[in-house]
């Protein structure tokens, strides 16, 4: 089973990327918006976004100025945008990148079961949410799995294959081959909270909002001690504010209702006051530092 038609729903922050990698990959791609203006925009990040990546690529003389004219080229031909959901029909491959609503989601899935030719495998790019409940709506669980990608989906080289018991085994391998095709590292994981990054990830985070509400090490210690004792690039309040405390506090929330009595995804009070106050990190210039754009202020 080879992946050679893609259709990625979403052009958005992480959709965009999706699609510029699938292209890169040699994939041909459908690239999905639900509206001509939001599709334009997709359309002319990924313009930007190759074109940059070639002018690096000559830069560090890794490609001449023909070959990175005509990666360019070759890329953006294997792009193809829409808003007609009827172009999905005929891929081999659709990675859902909407907003992150459950219900969003899972109804979008009945309605590609229903309109997808039956080999189709379809693919979620969830941080959060149970890969099998969207299975079960797309009618279709065996060939269902999570792919998900990391922000920006351009330069970080991992993704995330999430299979669920119901998920067939050619299934999950041609997913993995997708990703490995992406030029990503394909790491494998079942349909559990978080998967494997954010399972980790996340309550790390947690705690160390606990140690501030507590009172046991100021948040630039805090930092400091986890940037250079364990040699992480940012500390994690740091990465709070980048993640978004609102995306955090989402995140936590629906965990918590899920699974009432897993310690580890404990909701700190300091999270939801700064989030309701309007302190969401870098997005609004201020959350546990206050912020200039991408850099602290």
């Amino acid at each position: 089973m080879k992946i050679q038609k893609v259709g990625v729903v979403g052009c958005g922050l992480m959709g965009h990327g999706i699609v510029q990698i699938a292209a890169q990959g040699g994939c041909q791609v459908i690239a999905l918006e639900t509206e001509q203006s939001f599709l334009d925009k997709g359309l002319s990040r990924i313009d930007g976004s190759v074109k940059k990546l070639a002018s690096k690529l000559v830069e560090k003389g890794k490609q001449s100025e023909e070959q990175a004219a005509a990666m360019v080229e070759t890329t953006l031909a294997n792009i193809t945008g829409t808003t007609n959901r009827a172009d999905l029909a005929d891929c081999d491959l659709i990675v859902e990148a909407i907003v992150e609503n459950l219900e969003a989601k899972t109804s979008l899935f009945a309605e590609l079961g229903k309109l997808c030719k039956p080999e189709t495998i379809f693919a979620s790019n969830t941080s959060s949410f149970p890969i099998g409940e969207m299975a079960e709506a797309s009618g279709r669980p065996s060939r269902f799995v999570g792919l998900h990608f990391f922000n920006p989906v351009q330069l970080m080289r991992l993704v995330e294959v999430v299979r669920t018991e119901n998920t067939d085994e050619e299934v999950f391998n041609a997913a993995r081959d997708f990703g490995t095709a992406c030029g990503k590292t394909a790491v494998s994981c079942k349909d559990t909270p978080g998967f494997v990054v954010n399972r980790l990830l996340v309550p790390f985070m947690v705690q160390s909002l606990l140690m501030l509400e507590r009172g046991d090490a100021s948040r630039e210690d805090i930092d400091a001690a986890m940037q250079l004792g364990c040699g992480h690039p940012m500390g994690p309040l740091t990465l709070t504010d980048y993640v978004g405390l609102d995306t955090t506090l989402y995140i936590l929330q629906g965990w918590k209702e899920r699974y009432p009595d897993e310690a580890a995804f404990e909701v700190p009070k300091i999270l939801e006051t700064m989030v309701a106050e309007g302190k969401l990190g870098r997005k609004s210039g201020e959350g546990f530092y206050k912020w200039d754009g991408d850099k602290k202020a």
